[in-house]
């Protein structure tokens, strides 16, 4: 039903991660009763099913940024990657605080906080009201940094995770997350290569059916993360990283349907995902937090992003409007929990962590559809003055 109103919602004050998120509250065990999900298998699906969608998008945010500007976007992404995205990840969790965790639990949730979701951020940069209302730098700039960051969090997670189980050992795990990014590049730019000059050969010899080339990102993409996973690296930059060394080597002509296809499954594969979110919502431990709840995402909607980007608009090369724009649309959803459900596997089972990002994730998720098409008409018109 959401394909059929597709255009409208990209106007409408409400997304459609907000509508699976309520719907998943309706039929969870809280109203409704007809889906609940135990803790391990709410676990493996939050895993699993943020790994391949986080795959899926940040290919297709690959795919859609533009190689060609990469040289004048170098400056501004290090500066979101390497600055801004460690202080978001100590202000969420300072933030994190509020909630009376001990310090290693909260510097946990605040790296699993920290980086820009491109499944949310892809609601705001694409579609023809975000071509129409926003100039080309300024989606770009949130595509590149959305695509990068949800990988190069790990290493931020990873060093989190150490101080949370001290039996991992600080120098087993800064080993292991340097592998894990170092390898996790290399994999990912000679697949993209390989994939990159295996099209040209195909297309050259003809040997490429109109349907297999559409679905070939997408393919690629769960290539990566699989040859990813079996070498223990990370597999979300290794595929951001193919789909960029693939965007450089494919004519545009080729690329754009390819991107059309991998956008619209991540439109609606996110769906599910949020589905389940809104099923397994801790709304027990939530009220446990008692007031602070309430502190805690406020400061962390408005202090995690925001005041980083307005003090840095002038290197980042961002007029105010501008600052104030990609300092807002920043948005937490699916790295999160990607983190989140990281974290848990790798032991951090403390009921408060999933109870603290999850809180965050959900209140995002509706601030975020709330205000994604106004902010996006109200930039437009005071850009306009």
């Amino acid at each position: 039903m959401l394909a059929l109103v597709s255009r409208s919602m990209h106007r409408l004050p409400f997304s459609e991660p907000l509508a699976a998120l309520l719907l998943g509250v309706v039929l969870g065990p809280q109203l409704l009763g007809l889906l609940e999900l135990e803790p391990e298998l709410r676990d493996v699906l939050l895993l699993e099913g943020a790994r391949l969608l986080l795959a899926g998008s940040v290919m297709a945010a690959a795919l859609r940024f533009p190689a060609d500007a990469l040289s004048e976007l170098v400056r501004p992404l290090v500066l979101l990657l390497v600055v801004v995205m460690p202080l978001a990840a100590l202000a969420a969790g300072a933030a994190a605080l509020l909630l009376g965790l001990p310090l290693a639990l909260a510097v946990l949730v605040g790296a699993c906080l920290c980086p820009t979701d491109p499944v949310l951020a892809a609601s705001v940069v694409t579609g023809e009201p975000a071509e129409r209302d926003l100039p080309g730098r300024l989606r770009a700039l949130l595509t590149g940094e959305s695509g990068a960051n949800d990988g190069l969090a790990l290493p931020l997670v990873g060093v989190a995770l150490a101080a949370v189980l001290p039996a991992t050992g600080l120098g087993d795990a800064v080993g292991r997350v340097a592998w894990e990014v170092v390898g996790g590049v290399a994999i990912g730019l000679l697949m993209g290569v390989a994939a990159g000059w295996g099209l040209r050969a195909a297309i050259r010899q003809r040997d490429l059916d109109k349907g297999p080339k559409l679905v070939y990102t997408l393919l690629l993409a769960v290539a990566v993360l699989g040859v990813a996973r079996l070498a223990r690296t990370d597999g979300v930059l290794a595929v951001f990283v193919a789909g960029l060394a693939y965007n450089r080597m494919v004519a545009e002509s080729d690329r754009s349907p390819q991107d059309a296809v991998d956008e619209a499954v991540n439109r609606y594969a996110v769906l599910p995902l949020f589905l389940v979110l809104g099923a397994v919502l801790p709304w027990r431990d939530w009220a446990g937090f008692g007031p602070a709840a309430i502190a805690f995402v406020l400061a962390v909607l408005l202090v995690r992003r925001l005041p980083f980007i307005l003090a840095l608009a002038r290197p980042l090369r961002l007029v105010r409007r501008d600052a104030l724009f990609v300092g807002w649309f920043g948005p937490i959803g699916v790295s999160a929990l990607f983190y989140l459900a990281h974290s848990v596997h790798e032991g951090a089972t403390d009921p408060r962590l999933f109870a603290a990002v999850t809180l965050v994730v959900a209140a995002n998720t509706v601030v975020f559809g709330l205000t994604a098409s106004p902010g996006r008409e109200l930039y437009s018109k005071v850009r306009a003055r």
